[in-house]
């Protein structure tokens, strides 16, 4: 329980970081997956405990890709640090693919390999984090609505499974979610 409000406490600087567009979210991105590698670990919640070693390495993307403004092109963006900006149309049917294959391969490997008791529930929260955190690593504005349906969904999850202290931390997160979209709009629209 004190490693849990440790992580939480580490989740809301992560999101108040987040909320700000602050490139320092990402130091909190790898403490934070730190902690919640045991906590999902010890609930069973399998697809959760594996989707922190990909928010390590996307964190370290994220802190390189907004710190220098690098593109998935490898060209750099002429101002240096990378900007908000909105989804471009020819990836979201890249992310949708990645979405529905992430989901039906974590979805099989939770009920072939472990002793999960949510595995739909917990690889539709992971298949949709993966994506989610791709966009926000890119600096995309929707990403916002993403994490509003990924917090929702994990909200129930972790209530499910007793985890009450996250559970109304993602509880926090969707809500809040909402005004990072607003907010970040009126910092790209200045931007």
């Amino acid at each position: 329980m004190i490693l849990e409000l440790f992580g939480t406490a580490v989740g809301i600087i992560y999101l108040w970081l987040e909320y700000r567009a602050s490139i320092y979210l990402w130091i909190a991105g790898i403490i934070m997956p730190a902690i919640y590698i045991f906590i999902y670990y010890e609930a069973g919640l399998y697809a959760d405990f594996g989707i922190n070693i990909y928010y390590l390495l996307i964190a370290l993307y994220g802190w390189v890709a907004w710190k220098t403004g690098f593109t998935l092109t490898g060209k750099k963006k002429k101002s240096g640090e990378l900007p908000i900006s909105h989804t471009p149309l020819r990836a979201w049917p890249r992310i949708a693919a990645a979405y529905i294959a992430a989901q039906l391969f974590i979805t099989w490997v939770l009920m072939e390999y472990t002793d999960s008791t949510v595995p739909i529930a917990d690889s539709f929260t992971t298949a949709l984090s993966i994506v989610g955190m791709w966009m926000l690593a890119r600096k995309y504005v929707e990403q916002w609505w993403v994490w509003c349906i990924v917090d929702v969904a994990s909200s129930a999850l972790y209530i499910y499974k007793e985890l009450y202290f996250t559970a109304a931390l993602y509880a926090v997160y969707a809500i809040i979610a909402i005004f990072g979209y607003r907010k970040w709009k009126k910092m790209m629209q200045h931007e």
